[in-house]
């Protein structure tokens, strides 16, 4: 990212990828609570394994639905698939922002780098880091949609044996299931995300608003959480349901696409907005600030050290 002041070492790709890895964990394990919530909202009444009956448990807004969710399954239910969550950042993250100043001044053909080359390096980034980390991204939401609390036993009972009968029953090909909705929306995220990021801190920090720290590092986060789940969420609503689908339900994305057009109307691409934008949003706030943070610290580390002998 932009910003660095001359009493700064420029950090190395080896400390960026390492840097975006842990910071994107961290975010991940404190916000994992609203991203279920997101995924329960999202999928509503097509979560796999209940049956619609009176007597079935309705979710209402964020803080209802983690509180719905502790009650009636346990608050460890909230953390339900972190493991393939925490993978999903190691594998995806750590590549998506690691890699993203690296690929910026590959396509940078001036001195300083264009929104062009920032969009290209986000779009690369982005779609390599999918097709990489979707095995994850689909065992992550099957074990966050399913409940325990109706019709038949869970499919899944943890994360390495959602692995096995994904693969087994569905074959190979089920671990990359929504593929092609999670493309498109990690491009949309990515490129939204890092260019917001990278161009608001730019400004804030050339104009003397604010100094490359912390607070110009939230500020931007925050702008940056906001922007990417406006323009992110039809896609991932329909990410959703595509990949927590059972077999032969969707015939593809566009048929999922408009399903849920014609059965519950544009707000279906919206459901989930709230703990989307909170979750992405204080994402942004965490794994930024720990990402700028610990590159810092790592490089000064290394200056030490390198000074020392």
């Amino acid at each position: 990212m932009v910003g660095h002041t001359a009493s700064d070492v420029p950090p190395t790709m080896a400390v960026k990828i390492f840097s975006a890895g842990v910071a994107a964990c961290v975010a991940d394990i404190i916000t994992f609570p609203l991203d279920t919530a997101k995924v329960r909202l999202q999928v509503g009444s097509a979560i796999q394994g209940e049956c619609l009956t009176s007597s079935a448990i309705r979710y209402k807004g964020v803080l209802g639905t983690i509180i719905t969710l502790a009650k009636t399954e346990g608050p460890v239910k909230l953390y339900s698939g972190l493991p393939a969550g925490l993978q999903r950042q190691i594998s995806f993250a750590s590549l998506r922002i690691g890699l993203y100043d690296t690929v910026q001044e590959f396509f940078t053909t001036g001195k300083e780098a264009s929104l062009g080359s920032k969009i290209s390096a986000g779009l690369t980034t982005g779609g390599v880091a999918v097709f990489i980390g979707q095995p994850t991204e689909v065992v992550k939401v099957r074990l966050q949609a399913q409940s325990h609390l109706h019709g038949p036993k869970p499919r899944y009972t943890g994360t390495y044996n959602a692995y096995r009968i994904i693969a087994t029953t569905e074959g190979l090909t089920g671990l990359w299931k929504g593929t092609t909705p999670n493309l498109t929306r990690n491009v949309i995220i990515n490129c939204t995300e890092l260019v917001t990021y990278d161009l608001m801190k730019e400004a804030l920090v050339k104009n003397k608003l604010l100094a490359d720290d912390v607070p110009c590092h939230f500020v931007s986060a925050v702008v940056a959480g906001f922007c990417t789940t406006v323009l992110s969420s039809p896609v991932d609503v329909v990410k959703t349901r595509f990949v927590n689908s059972s077999p032969g339900q969707y015939t593809s994305v566009p048929n999922c696409a408009m399903m849920m057009l014609t059965r519950e109307g544009l707000s279906a691409f919206f459901k989930g907005f709230v703990p989307s934008f909170l979750r992405l949003g204080s994402w942004n706030i965490i794994m930024f600030v720990c990402f700028e943070q610990l590159k810092r610290e790592l490089m000064k580390s290394r200056h030490t050290m390198d000074c020392a002998t």
